[in-house]
C-alpha cells in the first residue's frame, strides 16, 4: 500500500482587493457612478475610487442596481464615459465575475487577438472547478463550446494538451500518492529524456490527469532522481506553444505566485509594455493571490511590483492598476 501524504494548509486569503469595512449599499454606489458621468466629462477618479475598491459580489450587485434605476448597461456606459484605451478594457474586465472575465478573455484572445499564448495561460493555469465553470459560462455566454474554438485555432500537440487539461477531471485536494508520484516522474523521463525523440502522448497523459500537488511531487521526484527539474526537460523535450502550455501547467503547480511575477516581468521588460498582459495578470489575479504574486516579484527582481507597474504606465490607468495591487509593499 502507498502511503499518502497530506499537505493540507488552510488557505489564506491573498487578495490585494482593499474593500471599505462598511461599503455603501449597491444603489448609492450605483448613483455616484451615474453622478460621475453626468455633467462636462467624466469624473473618471470617482469611478475607479468606487470600483476598484468592491469585490465581485458587490460589483455584480452594482451593475443590477444601475440597470434597474437607471435601465442601461453600466459596462455600456463605462465604454462610453472612459477616455483611455487601456482604462476601458482593464475597468471592463474587471467588472466581470472571474467565470466571465476568464470567458471573455480566451473568446477574445483565440478569435480576435490569435493570442494562443494568453489562452494557454488562462486555461493551464486555472483549477478543474474554475475550469468547469468557465466551460459553462463560455458556452452561455457565446453560444459556442470551447472546445469548438480551440479546435480551429490550435494545432497539433498544444491542441490536444488544452483539450486534454480542460476537459479531463482531476483531483484538487492536496494529498499525494507518492509511490505513483515516483512512478510518474520515472515514466516521465522514459518518454523524454531518455529516448531518442519524445513520446508527446506520455507528457499529455500525465499533465492533463495528475492535480496541481500530485504534479508538484513529480517535479520533486524528477529533481531528485535525475539531477534537474521537470521543468528543464520541459524545455529539452518540447516547442513552442506544446512547451508553454506544459510549463504553465508544471510551474502553476508548483507555485503560481512565482509563475505570474515572471509573466509580468516580462510583459514589462525592454522596449514597450503588453498591456494585454498587465491588464490580463493583475485583474483576474488580484481577488485570488495578488500578495503571494507581489512577494515573489519583489523577491526575484529587487523591486516592488507597484514601482514597476507604476514606471510602466500613466493616467487613470496606472491609477487603477495600482488601486488593485494596494499598498506599495
Amino acid at each position: 500500500m502507498a502511503h499518502e501524504e497530506s499537505c493540507c494548509k488552510k488557505k489564506k486569503n491573498m487578495s490585494t482587493l482593499i474593500v471599505p469595512p462598511i461599503p455603501p449599499s449597491p444603489r448609492d454606489d450605483a448613483m455616484q457612478l451615474y453622478r460621475a458621468f453626468k455633467g462636462f466629462g467624466c469624473d473618471t477618479s470617482a469611478v475607479i475610487n468606487i470600483l476598484a475598491h468592491r469585490d465581485a459580489t458587490q460589483r455584480a450587485y452594482i451593475q443590477q442596481e444601475y440597470r434597474t434605476i437607471y435601465s442601461e448597461e453600466l459596462s455600456k456606459r463605462l465604454e462610453k464615459e472612459l477616455r483611455g484605451k487601456l482604462e476601458v478594457t482593464a475597468v471592463l474586465l474587471w467588472m466581470h465575475d472571474p467565470a466571465g472575465r476568464d470567458a471573455t478573455i480566451v473568446r477574445k484572445c483565440l478569435t480576435v487577438d490569435a493570442n494562443i499564448q494568453g489562452a494557454t495561460e488562462v486555461i493551464c493555469s486555472r483549477t478543474p472547478s474554475q475550469l468547469q465553470h468557465l466551460r459553462q459560462i463560455y458556452h452561455s455566454k457565446f453560444g459556442t463550446y470551447m472546445e469548438h474554438d480551440i479546435e480551429a485555432t490550435t494545432f497539433g500537440d498544444h491542441k490536444k494538451i488544452l483539450l486534454a487539461f480542460l476537459t479531463t477531471p482531476r483531483h484538487e485536494g492536496y494529498e499525494v500518492n507518492r509511490e505513483i508520484a515516483q512512478q510518474d516522474a520515472k515514466f516521465l523521463y522514459k518518454a523524454g529524456e531518455k529516448k531518442l525523440g519524445t513520446d508527446e502522448k506520455a507528457f499529455i497523459r500525465i499533465f492533463s490527469e495528475r492535480s496541481a500537488a500530485h504534479l508538484a511531487a513529480i517535479s520533486s521526484y524528477y529533481h531528485d532522481m535525475y539531477g534537474h527539474s521537470l521543468e528543464k526537460a520541459v524545455k529539452n523535450e518540447t516547442s513552442g506553444h506544446f512547451a508553454y502550455a506544459l510549463l504553465t501547467i508544471v510551474r502553476c503547480a508548483e507555485h503560481p505566485g512565482k509563475y505570474f511575477a515572471k509573466v509580468l516581468h516580462k510583459a514589462m521588460k525592454g522596449l514597450g509594455t503588453n498591456d494585454a498582459t498587465l491588464i490580463r495578470v493583475i485583474v483576474t489575479r488580484t481577488e485570488i493571490d495578488m500578495q503571494y504574486i507581489k512577494a515573489e516579484y519583489l523577491k526575484k527582481y529587487r523591486k516592488t511590483l507597484n514601482d514597476a507597474v507604476h514606471s510602466e504606465t500613466s493616467g487613470h490607468y496606472r491609477d487603477f492598476l495600482l488601486q488593485l495591487l494596494g499598498p506599495n509593499v
